[in-house]
């Protein structure tokens, strides 16, 4: 098989698993906009954790998977070559495992905060929330921590691939997994509080859950993706500023 075709079917892969979690999500949001779930807005709704967790998990697999492509495309290439030198080769599948576990990982605490959020009645049972000093403060967290030396440390592993496979290499099935999760950890360390700013504008609307993993995307792989996230962090800070003055 030839480097390009097998690239070709890496990003298919990825594409198709992207593709189905914003389906599930974009069903997810229609069933909840449906009048019957309307009538139901006033009423205490039972907190699904299972229900919650996969939307959480689906949610972060769709906004993360196209800007961790080009890791699993080099931790693919690399792969190829130890194959084709007849040196033990692990399936990339095993990278990608890791990485996702950490987002599960994620998901548990995401789904724990929306539980803590909705008893202490900041966050509705639609997932919306119901005091604009919550999304105040979430947006100036954010925005202040686009500035921070971790946010940029944790950039600039997720924005080198290459030195990421060469600094953090381990053989075996195993060290695939501790590497899948490694990088996992950095995109976790660079996303995170991106991620909370759901909590401000709504968990399920789904043009911010777009907007966030567009800004991701271009932190991550354009050229000027540094000064894309210190534009979108100025930004997120004037917005909590202005909720919370209103």
């Amino acid at each position: 098989m030839t480097l390009l075709r097998r690239d070709r079917l890496v990003l298919a892969a990825l594409a198709g698993v992207t593709a189905i979690a914003w389906a599930y999500l974009l069903i997810a949001r229609q069933d909840m906009t449906m009048p019957a779930m309307d009538d139901m807005s006033d009423m205490a709704m039972p907190f699904a954790a299972p229900a919650v967790f996969a939307m959480w998990w689906v949610m972060m697999l769709g906004m993360m998977l196209p800007s961790v492509a080009p890791m699993i495309l080099t931790y693919a290439t690399v792969q190829h070559r130890r194959r084709e030198r007849e040196q033990p080769y692990v399936p990339t599948a095993l990278f990608v495992a890791g990485y996702l576990i950490v987002w599960g990982g994620f998901s548990v605490v995401a789904t724990a905060a929306q539980w803590v959020l909705q008893q202490l009645a900041l966050l509705s049972t639609m997932m919306a929330p119901t005091t604009h000093w919550l999304g105040g403060v979430l947006f100036i967290l954010a925005g202040v921590y686009q500035f921070t030396p971790l946010k940029y440390a944790c950039l600039s592993h997720c924005r080198s691939p290459l030195a990421f496979v060469l600094n953090h290499w381990h053989d075996g099935r195993s060290g695939a997994l501790r590497m899948g999760a490694s990088h996992g950890l950095y995109c976790l360390g660079c996303c995170w509080v991106l991620m909370a700013l759901l909590f401000a504008v709504g968990v399920m609307n789904l043009l911010w859950v777009a907007g966030l993993a567009v800004l991701i995307f271009a932190e991550k792989l354009l050229p000027g993706g540094v000064w894309v996230g210190r534009v979108g962090g100025a930004a997120m800070a004037a917005v909590g500023v202005w909720l919370i003055v209103q």
